[in-house]
C-alpha cells in the first residue's frame, strides 16, 4: 500500500500537523525524512524495514553508507537525508549545553554523551573541556579501542587541556556491551589521569560511562 492509499488522517505529514510530530510512532516520523517508499513498499513500511533490521532509531541515524545501501530502496539521497538528522541533533545539543555552565543541566550532558557514544561498536574514551566558568569549550574524541577496550594516555589528555586552555574537564567513554559499571581499569586510568591534571590545576568533574543507560563516577563516590 502506498501513503497515498492511506486514509489522510493516518498519513505522517497530516498527522504531524494536526497532532503534532510527538504523535508519530519512529517508523512515521522516519518516514518522513524518508520521504517515499520503493514500488513494493511505502515509505512507513520501509522505515519499518529500517527498524526491523537495526534495531532503533538510534542505529539507523549513526549507520554508516555502506551499510544502509544495502537496504533496498534507501540510496545516497535518503543516506543524506537520515545522515544530516543525526548531526543537527548534536549540534543542537551543543548548543543547548553551551549557552549555560555544564553543571547547572547535567541531564543535558548525559543526553548529549549518550547521542555521541552508545552507538558506537567500539570503546572510545571522550573529553568535554570547560572553562574557567564551567561552560563548553570543546569535545573530542581522543582514544578509540575494541569492542572490550582502549587505552588512555594521561600524556596526550594533559596536551589537549593545555592546548584549549582548559580549567575543567569531564571524562567519557562507552562500553559497548551495554553494563555501565566501570571495571577496575576504568577506575585505575580516572585516578592517574587525575593525578596528571592535578599538577596543572585542572579539576576532573566527573567519568561517565555510556552503555544501555549512562553511570556517573562522581555520583557514586570513585571520584
Amino acid at each position: 500500500m502506498l501513503i497515498e492509499d492511506f486514509p489522510q488522517q493516518l498519513r505522517p505529514r497530516e498527522k504531524l500537523l494536526q497532532r503534532g510530530a510527538a504523535s508519530l510512532s519512529d517508523a512515521e516520523l522516519l518516514a518522513v525524512i524518508l520521504r517515499n517508499g520503493r514500488r513494493d513498499c511505502s515509505a512507513v513500511e520501509l522505515a519499518q524495514l529500517l527498524l526491523n533490521q537495526f534495531g532503533g532509531l538510534q542505529k539507523i541515524l549513526h549507520a554508516d553508507w555502506a551499510d544502509l545501501q544495502q537496504v533496498v530502496g534507501i540510496g545516497m539521497a535518503k543516506y543524506s537525508q537520515i545522515a544530516v538528522i543525526a548531526v543537527i541533533a548534536e549540534r543542537a545539543m551543543e548548543s543547548c549545553i553551551a549557552m549555560e555552565p555544564l553543571l547547572d543541566n547535567p541531564a543535558s550532558v548525559m543526553n548529549y554523551l549518550a547521542t555521541k557514544l552508545r552507538h558506537k561498536q567500539h570503546e572510545v574514551f571522550a573529553c568535554i573541556l570547560l572553562d574557567v566558568c564551567l561552560n563548553l569549550l570543546h569535545y573530542e574524541e581522543l582514544f578509540r579501542g575494541s569492542l572490550s577496550g582502549t587505552s588512555v594516555y594521561p600524556r596526550e589528555v594533559v596536551k589537549l587541556v593545555l592546548k584549549m586552555n582548559a580549567s575543567a574537564i569531564i571524562f567519557a567513554h562507552n562500553h559497548p556491551s551495554g553494563n555501565t559499571k566501570p571495571s577496575n581499569a576504568d577506575k585505575q586510568i580516572t585516578e592517574r589521569l587525575q593525578q596528571a591534571l592535578g599538577l596543572i590545576d585542572v579539576t576532573v568533574i566527573d567519568h561517565i560511562i555510556v552503555g544501555e543507560d549512562t553511570y556517573s563516577m562522581a555520583e557514586h563516590g570513585l571520584l
